[in-house]
């Protein structure tokens, strides 16, 4: 079966300097697949590159089969794609409804008739959202910031969702309430990406496990077949983080 997405040695940064170095990525359709790493590792570039908001250098980007190396993100989005990106970044002198209205200008360009279909589902899938749609978004807390967020990519109707560091700055009770989100989206059978900073966060969600070091993945596992060993192996977890990532994997196994 052809994959979602797939990365083939992409090669990416900022003027002289490199910050991929050949990654390669395979995302199955219908999958969480998590990208993981330290700080500087690219996790956050590799989004940006798929994206489309930072050219690629060399290699090649599939969705679907289809190369769109060269498009541009908003031919990207035009094509299924939906971007969360890193600190939420919503409008925040807009409404709730303002803000989903804007995450769904290709949808309304397109098709302008499903709109109001979609919108409600995802009032459907966001009930907190709909209860608050005249609100400023400034003016929500960061758990439901986070939410509308999300929302904001999926009003558009995509097959993939690029996730960037989602649980950033939320509280365990909004990490809580997050995750159950992010669930109750890929059980509707949307393809994700997501990066995470978090590891324990992300290894509660993700399907498969991409561990990055200095621009190269250099392990790919399922969740079930990780282990502690690993993850400190690549990540450097010490024993603070150890213990959350551990019991992370252990409720994944059903250990």
């Amino acid at each position: 079966m052809t994959p979602m997405l797939e990365l083939q040695q992409v090669t990416a940064g900022f003027g002289p300097v490199t910050v991929l170095h050949g990654i390669d990525l395979v995302v199955p359709e219908g999958s969480i697949a998590g990208v993981f790493g330290l700080n500087g590792a690219g996790k956050s570039v590799t989004m940006k590159t798929i994206a489309g908001l930072v050219p690629a250098r060399t290699g090649r980007i599939l969705f679907e089969g289809e190369d769109i190396t060269r498009l541009t993100p908003e031919k990207r989005v035009a094509l299924g794609m939906g971007h969360v990106p890193q600190g939420r970044q919503v409008f925040p002198q807009l409404t709730v409804e303002e803000n989903l209205r804007l995450g769904a200008y290709t949808l309304r360009r397109r098709a302008r008739s499903r709109y109001a279909a979609a919108l409600d589902s995802v009032y459907d899938r966001f009930p907190v959202l709909r209860e608050r749609r005249s609100q400023l978004a400034g003016t929500m807390s960061g758990g439901q910031q986070a939410s509308l967020s999300v929302a904001r990519a999926l009003v558009n109707e995509p097959r993939l969702v690029l996730v960037d560091e989602p649980s950033a700055g939320l509280s365990p009770k909004m990490q809580h309430d997050l995750r159950q989100v992010l669930q109750v989206v890929k059980d509707s059978g949307v393809t994700m990406v997501l990066v995470e900073q978090n590891v324990a966060f992300g290894l509660s969600l993700v399907d498969t496990a991409n561990l990055l070091q200095t621009g190269v993945v250099v392990h790919t596992a399922p969740v079930e077949e990780l282990d502690d060993e690993t993850l400190a192996t690549h990540l450097g977890i010490g024993r603070v983080l150890a213990g959350a990532t551990g019991s992370a994997l252990h409720a994944r196994k059903g250990v």
